[in-house]
């Protein structure tokens, strides 16, 4: 079997009696005492099975399965212990979400048989776990894709915005900063159905008239409803239906959701978004910032804080004017890609990732691309 064992306890026969029994069918690995089993969870997993003992100095057997459940949380826990009461069962069980409770000595024919089951319950688990991570990730693809070709000007608006949002995210110490750039990558999906000119008068600065605000005001809603339908993605459905709402609870949509209550997503993406339209317009970035500061109650302080840390970061390209066939992941369009006929095909401000890359140059296989490109490249590059 390629799935490990890992066996926790305070004695050493024990362990060694462990080895000699399993080692011909498990991958069988030994800790003494429950220090060493969170080294080995930390730093030589995963394990499929974790089996402690219950009695141990320093730190007891549930205390150390709760611990190794937030480590491996996918790793089936079990106790095989020789001084175990009904209440020590029913504390390790709701504490350390065990999987068998054993008593010392266990016949090695049951123990192989609770192990395989053990390694059995792993496979199901992570089987299901790797279907959803790629259903999701497939999704997310799909919907890019369709933005992309559908809207590139919306595509680039949430390309664009997707890297200040990561920015602001690492500055804050955020885990999950993925959410935050799918987010961002999701957040314009509402736009598909939209009239171009809508886009174009808000970066223009313009006025929408009534049933423009009302379309404008449904695309977060309409992009949040559409990514419903997708598993596991909830946190990230309710950060895109947020983020027109203001710190104060104003803006969309209308209900009682304020402050800290508005989750941190939807704040940063209001932020970065209202920002992105002051750049399009050409507002110099400090101009820009001072301005969304002086709007009382529309943005979280913190976020606006975290924004102007991250200033420093863009001094850190240097501008070039490449070939198509020179572009690379992680470089930044300075200007708009466009067919020689005037076709646009990515908006200026896009980080480039590896499938826009591709995108590029087999467009440039068969329709001309002016060339050369204009582009930020990172100085580490």
């Amino acid at each position: 079997m390629d799935e490990k064992v890992l066996f926790v306890d305070d004695e050493p026969n024990v362990l060694s009696s462990m080895k000699r029994q399993l080692r011909s069918r498990f991958a069988v690995t030994t800790a003494l005492g429950p220090e060493k089993g969170l080294d080995a969870v930390l730093n030589h997993g995963p394990f499929a099975v974790i089996v402690s003992d219950l009695r141990m100095p320093v730190m007891d057997g549930i205390a150390f399965l709760a611990r190794a459940r937030r480590m491996s949380p996918d790793s089936v826990r079990m106790v095989l212990s020789g001084n175990a009461d009904l209440a020590d069962a029913i504390q390790a069980v709701n504490q350390g979400n065990i999987f068998r409770f054993l008593v010392k000595p266990c016949a090695s024919e049951d123990l192989v048989q609770v192990l395989e089951q053990g390694i059995a319950q792993y496979r199901l688990v992570t089987a299901e776990k790797e279907l959803l991570e790629k259903t999701l990730k497939g999704s997310i693809e799909v919907l890019c894709d369709m933005l992309s070709m559908a809207r590139p000007d919306a595509f680039g608006r949430s390309s664009r915005i997707k890297r200040y949002v990561r920015q602001i995210g690492e500055q804050l110490g955020l885990e999950d900063i993925w959410k935050l750039e799918t987010g961002a990558m999701l957040s314009q999906i509402g736009w598909i159905v939209l009239p171009h000119e809508v886009l174009d008068k808000v970066y223009q600065g313009q006025e929408l008239n009534g049933e423009e605000r009302q379309l404008f005001a449904m695309q977060p809603m309409m992009a949040s409803e559409l990514l419903d339908h997708i598993p596991r993605i909830e946190e990230i459905s309710r950060i895109i239906a947020y983020q027109e709402k203001h710190y104060d609870g104003g803006g969309i949509p209308k209900d009682t959701l304020s402050g800290e209550d508005i989750p941190l997503g939807a704040r940063i993406l209001k932020a970065v978004l209202d920002y992105d339209i002051l750049e399009m317009q050409g507002v110099p970035k400090a101009n820009a910032l001072l301005r969304m500061k002086k709007q009382k109650g529309v943005y979280d302080a913190g976020v606006i804080g975290a924004f102007e840390a991250i200033f420093g970061v863009e001094s850190k390209y240097e501008i070039k004017d490449l070939p198509v066939a020179a572009l690379t992941p992680h470089m930044v369009l300075g200007q708009d890609v466009r067919t020689a006929t005037g076709a646009l095909l990515v908006t200026k401000g896009n980080e480039i990732s590896e499938v826009l890359v591709n995108r590029i140059k087999m467009i440039a296989e068969t329709s001309q691309i002016v060339e050369p490109v204009r582009v930020f490249v990172p100085v580490q590059l």
